[in-house]
């Protein structure tokens, strides 16, 4: 790429193109000196190729409405070689952030930004690396999070990340971070009205403007609500730390516009869906204005804000193929902002970003039709209904039943003659599909936010007597819709086409279920069949509270508790939960009982999850990935629960360290992973 194709690039996502000069690298004439107070939200990179990467900071004024600062970027943290000197704007109608792309660097090298205003006050210096050549054969390391609640809980992974990465040689730092998602949680607490979540303190973030209240939560309800937010959360040191000593690749989960949002649809817990065509224009635009990326905006070239477009709240009535709103203002809503994208790192590393929410159908299992399938006190759903209702008309090769019979159950099959569910759309899977057929990288990573593993369990090996009505499945029970495992079809479809066109090194990577999961990508789990064409990671959260967390707290007469959590006396409460959906119904009662993991590992069903090697729903921390010529290796680091802000530099003590390593699979041919505990335990997990 050269100089005017990159401006021309730089332009068409909104920031300012600085390229850098062939010059040799000269001391800094600028008199910075360094006032973080002036810069509140501190500095990021994010998005780097081989040769330029988009660099951010927040540097609010109190008077006029525009302001340039002077970018500077060296190799080196003294500033003493500097590679090149721009001016870039700051808009009050961008929040005072700033954006600037730097082109013309050289690959894989450490290089060192910062910012300065027309006084002489300075950010703080942020760190950033460009992406190595796409023929070079060195291995790329990097790490993947999600879910960091700043309102429940502490960001001590980021705290560790920084730690290992500064302590580690040459070979073994991160080149980037990957975010999947919950970057910002939209649903806020006031600690005022709720001190306490299970055992957490609940920390204040403020006031969002406008708000509105749903059940103890406070919402956005527009631009200024969702600014509100970011600010708040990267006001967290941690975080900022993060932001400031690695490059970010993010792509947005569900909270980052509404909890149990899709398309332009916002939906809170026994209410109707609305339409929010405006409140989607102003979730993006604020992601946008916080989150230094190469999205693409619809507002078309613009070096300095976003520039939503202006659109109407609007009933959505009608829908295409794939379930996406046809009304105008939704799909311009939507299409204001591109997220998906992908990014090279080498020649061994294709990274793919899907956006799950923003094309998402609305999910039939939340219709008032499948509420006659209700499963009583089962926590799951048996697995038959949940695949009838998301095949739609597709299933069972175009052939869906008439009706749908659970238990002494029985109704009209409601989805019979309507698509098959899609979280991913038309036109984004259409992408997706290319992408994974010609990318020529070792490894192709997808990076799909929330997760991609099934999560089930065999509810007809409950002993009688333990749920008073009969299981009225007739089989396996699923823990239901809400990320792509629910999405059998659609997943289905991604798999076949890896199988078919024989994809080797097909690898996802997801986060949103605030747990830690190891195992393989297949399109069906017995008795359907097990081929695996792939190998799938989750990370767990950063901070947000999980599952197994949530169950501590349950009343010790629920029923089916023994399969959730074991409160020993005198220790730590333990997730069963891991047995449960790892080694069935049996194995998971046996160890509530006894603690003995031995009994209970006797009594695994092995039909259940051939397709995990690991699981852990208490898992909070960050993962590692190295992938080389020959093998991909990912590492889960895990952190005691962060309840409150680790005191020392290494963000305190882990739980674990496990490791899982795949060599190369042939094409056509069945990936294995290989599992080793580095350090720690967690015997429920494996």
């Amino acid at each position: 790429m050269d100089r005017r194709q990159f401006l021309a690039s730089a332009a068409a996502i909104g920031v300012t193109g600085i390229w850098v000069k062939g010059s040799a690298a000269s001391p800094s004439r600028v008199a910075w000196r360094e006032e973080r107070a002036l810069y509140p939200q501190g500095v990021a990179s994010g998005d780097p190729d081989e040769h330029s990467v988009v660099l951010w900071t927040r540097r609010p004024f109190d008077r006029g409405e525009r302001h340039m600062l002077t970018v500077e970027v060296a190799l080196d943290a003294e500033f003493r070689r500097v590679v090149a000197t721009a001016r870039a704007p700051v808009l009050a109608a961008a929040d005072h952030t700033c954006r600037a792309m730097i082109g013309g660097l050289a690959p894989a090298t450490v290089y060192h930004y910062r910012f300065t205003d027309e006084t002489g006050a300075g950010s703080r210096i942020g760190r950033t690396i460009t992406a190595p050549r796409v023929t070079d054969p060195r291995p790329v390391r990097f790490a993947f999070v999600s879910c960091q609640s700043v309102n429940e809980g502490a960001q001590n992974a980021f705290r560790r990340m920084i730690w290992e990465d500064e302590n580690a040689p040459a070979g073994g730092k991160l080149g980037f971070v990957l975010h999947l998602g919950d970057f910002i949680y939209e649903v806020v607490e006031y600690p005022d009205e709720v001190p306490h979540r299970y055992g957490r303190t609940v920390y204040d973030l403020g006031r969002i403007p406008d708000a509105r209240k749903v059940a103890n939560f406070h919402v956005p309800t527009n631009l200024a609500g969702y600014r509100h937010v970011y600010r708040a959360h990267i006001d967290d040191p941690d975080i900022q730390d993060a932001r400031a000593h690695f490059p970010f690749v993010c792509i947005g989960d569900n909270h980052e516009f509404s909890w149990q949002g899709w398309q332009s649809f916002i939906k809170y817990p026994g209410s109707e869906p609305e339409p929010a065509q405006p409140l989607r224009v102003a979730a993006n635009q604020a992601w946008w204005e916080y989150i230094p990326s190469r999205v693409r905006k619809a507002s078309g070239d613009g070096l300095d804000q976003f520039r939503p477009p202006q659109v109407a709240k609007a009933a959505i009535e009608t829908f295409d193929d794939h379930g996406f709103g046809i009304e105008a203002n939704n799909r311009v809503a939507v299409g204001s902002m591109t997220a998906y994208r992908a990014l090279r790192y080498g020649k061994h590393v294709e990274l793919i970003l899907t956006d799950f929410h923003s094309y998402k159908m609305a999910d039939p299992t939340d219709r008032p039709e499948a509420a006659a399938l209700d499963s009583g006190d089962y926590p799951v759903v048996p697995q038959e209904w949940m695949e009838i209702v998301d095949g739609g008309s597709d299933y069972a090769g175009g052939n869906p039943p008439a009706t749908i019979a659970i238990g002494d159950k029985t109704i009209s099959n409601f989805r019979k003659g309507e698509p098959p569910f899609t979280m991913l759309g038309r036109e984004q899977k259409a992408w997706l599909k290319e992408r994974l057929t010609r990318s020529t990288a070792t490894w192709k990573i997808w990076g799909a936010t929330n997760g991609t593993l099934d999560m089930r369990t065999d509810p007809q090996n409950l002993p009688a007597g333990m749920v008073k009505a009969p299981w009225p499945g007739k089989g396996y029970g699923t823990f239901g819709g809400g990320d792509f495992s629910g999405a059998f079809a659609e997943r289905a479809e991604i798999y076949d086409l890896v199988r078919d066109r024989k994809i080797s090194g097909f690898v996802t990577v997801s986060g949103d279920r605030h747990s830690f999961w190891a195992g393989y990508a297949a399109p069906a789990l017995p008795p359907a069949g097990f081929a695996p064409v792939g190998i799938s990671f989750i990370t767990g959260s950063i901070s947000a509270p999980g599952l197994a967390e949530a169950m501590e707290y349950k009343k010790a007469d629920t029923p089916l508790l023994p399969l959730f959590v074991r409160k020993p006396a005198g220790a730590a409460p333990e997730a069963v939960i891991n047995l449960t959906l790892k080694r069935g119904v049996r194995a998971a009662l046996e160890y509530a009982a006894s603690g003995d993991i031995a009994k209970a590992r006797a009594l695994t069903n092995p039909d259940v999850a051939p397709h995990l090697e690991f699981v852990d729903m208490a898992g909070h921390g960050y993962s590692v990935v190295s992938a080389g010529p020959d093998t991909i290796e990912t590492e889960f680091v895990c952190i005691v629960r962060p309840i409150t802000r680790a005191t020392t530099a290494d963000g305190g003590p882990l739980r674990y360290r496990v490791a899982h390593e795949a060599r190369l699979w042939e094409a056509g041919g069945v990936p294995k992973l290989e599992q080793r505990m580095v350090e720690g335990q967690a015997e429920l997990s494996v």
